[in-house]
């Protein structure tokens, strides 16, 4: 039999697989006894960081279906190790990460059991230790130590398995906020009263936002959908980025008149938000409206975002909203480290954000942490409120694009790397003889281009994907069929390349 790759497991800064049979195709690559052995190298891993002691490990999960199994053999082989175990039940990926960080709880490390947005079948852990990051070097150390498969011997003396209502005092938390920030002078802790708010947790964990949250500060959360933790995810994605989902809240916001709408994806590190006159905002208009909240909190401070947000969303940082913008690479984690380092060498950040709904504020411990976001965002409607303004208001002034789209281009060679870095090289040479197409410089990944002709007037961006073989296209114009006529000149372009298939741009 074939020795088993571990770093296909690998998925930047954490680990996914497919964990259970149900799509065609799709072979399981991560079961329970690989958790096990993946939950002693990370016991072992920490020993090398910390010495050979006995630890605390808080365990959590999302709802899916494998994630009971897979939270009772990490109990078992963490125990077995000799080390304490907090057994966290269904929890959010921020709250796990908080769990190193509290030290009423004082875990030495934690694992978030949860496979985000993806599929039913598939599932995934992430790590947390306390005042560091898990980085992606780390994951493959982890993996490495999981691939050697050398058990550690078990522990004269077991490790104990204690119970803990992580959730609870994690909202609790956030309702101290939400009190203290809005200052209610006629009822400080039911600031919330008067207002309909409506929470879709997609069957994902975010149900706890409306129950423990929401409703006790006076919030009318009757009116919110999918709370009840399912696996299965049978009403739709839960996912923030995903049309179908948003367009279900949508609806339910303009249906119930509510006041503001919340889509959280499965494990709450993010969030989309519906207003009150059923807009959707979500990727730029999101990034837009984080942006607003905290420049308006410190002024000109830098807005570190990933490498896709619009032109329009540049113009409004800088010349709307007064801060600076650095669009950086994409992916969660480069941008959150991007805004570390900023602050390091002495240069005032306060948000890192991506268009796909991770944001992370200083605040916070620049946690990816979508139920904070939320709740900057509740804040922020109940003080507007009192000035007869709307969420909406804030970002009247964020130019949209009238035409915008991504296109997925499938790279077909094994070396997907070394195609991407040709089709770059090639696609620059293109532009270098297009008229009116001009590369932008002050980039870090991929290739931007801008389309000043008067039937384009817009840009488009590839870049080679984080975690699959694809080259992502995005495209928008601020023209009515200007995307079209992008697209003309790129797709003469894509037919003479090999190694690729772009049916996509059809």
């Amino acid at each position: 039999m074939a020795q088993f790759d571990w770093t296909i497991l690998q998925n930047g800064c954490d680990i996914r697989g497919v964990a259970m049979n149900g799509i065609i195709g799709e072979e399981v690559t991560l079961s329970r006894e690989r958790v096990g052995i993946i939950g002693d190298a990370f016991v072992r891993w920490l020993w090398k960081r910390c010495g050979e002691k006995s630890l605390r490990i808080a365990i959590g999960m999302d709802c899916r279906i494998t994630s009971p199994d897979f939270m009772e053999e990490l109990e078992y082989q963490i125990t077995k190790l000799g080390c304490d175990v907090l057994n966290c039940g269904l929890a959010s990926t921020p709250a796990m990460f908080l769990s190193t960080n509290n030290k009423r709880i004082g875990a030495d490390g934690a694992i978030m059991i949860t496979g985000s947005h993806q599929t039913f079948n598939r599932n995934g852990l992430k790590f947390f230790i306390p005042n560091a990051d898990v980085s992606r070097a780390d994951i493959s150390e982890i993996l490495l130590i999981a691939s050697i498969n050398d058990k550690t011997q078990p522990s004269k003396e077991k490790g104990q398995t204690h119970i803990t209502n992580l959730i609870a005092s994690y909202a609790a938390v956030l309702r101290e906020k939400i009190c203290a920030d809005i200052n209610d002078r006629d009822d400080y802790n039911h600031p919330l009263r008067g207002f309909r708010i409506i929470v879709d947790a997609g069957n994902g964990a975010g149900g706890f936002y409306a129950r423990r949250v929401l409703k006790p500060l006076g919030a009318d959360v009757s009116d919110s959908q999918f709370l009840e933790p399912d696996g299965r995810f049978p009403n739709h994605v839960p996912n923030p980025e995903d049309y179908e989902s948003m367009h279900s809240i949508s609806t339910a916001v303009r249906y119930h008149s509510a006041d503001l709408g919340l889509l959280f994806d499965t494990d709450v590190d993010r969030v989309a938000v519906v207003d009150s006159n059923g807009r959707e905002i979500f990727r730029n208009e999101l990034v837009a409206l984080a942006s607003a909240i905290v420049l308006s909190e410190h002024p000109d401070t830098t807005i570190v975002t990933d490498s896709i947000t619009s032109e329009g969303l540049g113009y409004f940082i800088t010349r709307k909203l007064n801060g600076r913008h650095r669009r950086f690479l994409r992916g969660y984690r480069n941008v959150i480290n991007e805004a570390i380092r900023l602050n390091a060498n002495d240069e005032e950040c306060w948000l890192a954000v991506e268009t796909s709904g991770h944001s992370a504020f200083r605040e916070n411990h620049f946690l990816d942490d979508g139920a904070y976001l939320a709740t900057k965002i509740v804040i922020k409607m109940a003080q507007l409120r009192r000035e007869g303004r709307h969420l909406s208001d804030l970002i009247s002034e964020l130019p949209i694009a009238k035409e915008s789209r991504e296109y997925r281009i499938h790279i077909t060679m094994s070396d997907f790397s070394r195609v991407a870095s040709e089709v770059m090289a090639a696609l620059r040479l293109y532009v270098a003889q297009m008229p009116n197409w001009e590369e932008v410089n002050q980039n870090y990944e991929g290739l931007r281009v801008m389309c000043n002709s008067d039937t384009e007037k817009g840009w488009f961006m590839l870049r080679l994907s984080l975690h699959e073989p694809e080259l992502p296209l995005n495209v928008e114009s601020d023209i009515e069929g200007g995307l079209d006529n992008i697209m003309k000149r790129l797709k003469q372009f894509f037919r003479n390349i090999s190694g690729i298939e772009y049916s996509d741009l059809q």
